[in-house]
């Protein structure tokens, strides 16, 4: 029987959908099933959240356009948090008795991998337009509102000014 060189063993398990994600500054290579070990995230063990893509590669096909890199997905659950390796620092001036120690482990949460999918553009795209066109009518009615205000303002100041210097010339 052929002994099976450990690389191409390697390859056989390679997953064909991966993705480069953002997470904490820092870029990580995520698969499914893949646990990864990131920044301190806010949620509970168990809860699920989604890492923004960066890039994708999906078999043979690599996705890196920022609009189509947005169709896709990659969710995770937190398994826990985790402690980085304990940094040691000493701080010390000659001759004058200043010693400090310090330590410091960083904190980091451990999450798994769930799927990397795309997104059901349709709906979410056609919804985030609509509400994108509300919005914008909305801000430009109350714009034109907060203008006629400024300036029924602006006239009654100038009108009290006026009336406030005439009275002092009268006098």
């Amino acid at each position: 029987m052929p002994r099976i060189p450990r690389r191409a063993r390697i390859r056989e398990r390679e997953f064909s959908v991966y993705a480069i994600v953002r997470c904490g500054g820092r870029q990580e290579k995520a698969s499914v099933d893949d646990v990864l070990t990131v920044d301190k995230l806010a949620g509970e063990v168990g809860s699920s959240v989604t890492l923004p893509a960066v890039l994708v590669i999906d078999d043979d096909k690599v996705i890196s356009d920022p609009a189509e890199v947005g169709g896709y997905q990659v969710t995770a659950e937190i398994l826990g948090a985790a402690a980085g390796p304990k940094i040691n620092m000493i701080h010390y001036k000659n001759k004058t008795g200043y010693r400090r120690r310090l330590g410091h482990r960083q904190k980091y949460t451990q999450v798994k991998i769930t799927s990397i999918a795309a997104a059901k553009s349709g709906t979410k795209a056609g919804a985030s337009k609509a509400s994108t066109a509300k919005a914008s009518s909305s801000k430009a009615g109350a714009g034109k509102a907060d203008t006629e205000k400024a300036d029924t303002e602006k006239a009654g100041t100038a009108a009290a000014r006026s009336g406030s210097a005439s009275s002092r010339k009268k006098d």
